[in-house]
């Protein structure tokens, strides 16, 4: 593995020294366009004498700006050096981005929690995934900006359509292996339910466990409780028996808590 110290500087000091860079180079080039203005004022008047001068503070405007753009840095990092940054490393300066800002960044084994958002981090394409959109603009503090912003507003979850959705396939199910079943024993593992909901070909690469677990939560947390037709849903948690890992989805809540959900039943 490569150094962090020996080989890298953070994304946000480069960043931040490029744009410090950037605005410099701004500032030459708002001095070449007066300058040209100038210029052609006096070409338009026929002020020879201005035309000289301008021409001279011109060529010394192009110059500085010349200098601010050699001044800003290339990308500092090869191919290889960028993966291992996205891979061992971004993580930390996202945490202390997000920190900053008062927010908390959660990591569990399949992605990372700043609710209600869900990001991954994409180290082959330098990008991350937040709720299944993928952003390029992986600046830490930028990002983290966005993640206060994705805190503040709604997350667009529509839970009525969720639990409608959640009913069908479960009672679909129930016609066929239920039946004869007592009323204790109408559990399903969830497993079950989001396989057949990410049958079509992708559909579990678009929504994926993480995705499903979180709406599973926010349905949970803030109801409804019942479908239009009016049956209860019961989710139950991964307590009191042991489960594959593969069966139980897991999500971690604004207070960091990890919250397992492994089967549902509808009354």
């Amino acid at each position: 593995m490569l150094s962090f110290e020996n080989v890298f500087d953070s994304i946000e000091n480069v960043c931040s020294r490029t744009e410090s860079a950037a605005e410099e180079a701004l500032k030459s080039a708002a001095k070449v366009v007066s300058q040209a203005r100038a210029m052609k004022k006096a070409a338009q008047t026929g002020n020879i004498t201005a035309i000289k001068r301008t021409k001279e503070k011109l060529k010394d405007s192009l110059k500085e700006l010349e200098d601010k753009i050699t001044a800003v840095q290339d990308w500092p990092y090869s191919d290889e050096e960028e993966q291992e940054l996205f891979k061992h490393h971004y993580l930390d300066e996202l945490k202390l981005a997000t920190k900053e800002k008062g927010i908390e960044l959660y990591k569990s084994d399949e992605a990372l929690f700043c609710p209600p958002s869900i990001i991954r981090i994409l180290p082959s394409e330098g990008a991350v995934l937040v709720n299944r959109k993928k952003i390029s603009t992986v600046r830490p503090s930028y990002l983290a900006e966005v993640l206060l912003k994705s805190q503040n507003k709604s997350s667009g979850f529509n839970s009525n359509r969720f639990i409608e959705s959640l009913y069908s396939v479960y009672s679909d199910i129930a016609k066929s292996e239920l039946k004869e079943l007592t009323d204790g024993a109408r559990v399903l593992p969830l497993a079950r339910i989001y396989k057949l909901m990410t049958a079509l070909p992708g559909a579990n690469r678009d929504y994926d466990k993480s995705d499903f677990a979180r709406d599973l939560y926010l349905l949970d947390s803030d109801g409804p409780r019942q479908t239009r037709q009016g049956k209860t849903i019961t989710l139950s948690a991964s307590t009191g028996a042991r489960r594959r890992s593969s069966d139980l989805f897991s999500y971690i809540g604004p207070n960091g808590k990890a919250v397992e959900y492994y089967g549902i039943k509808f009354n």
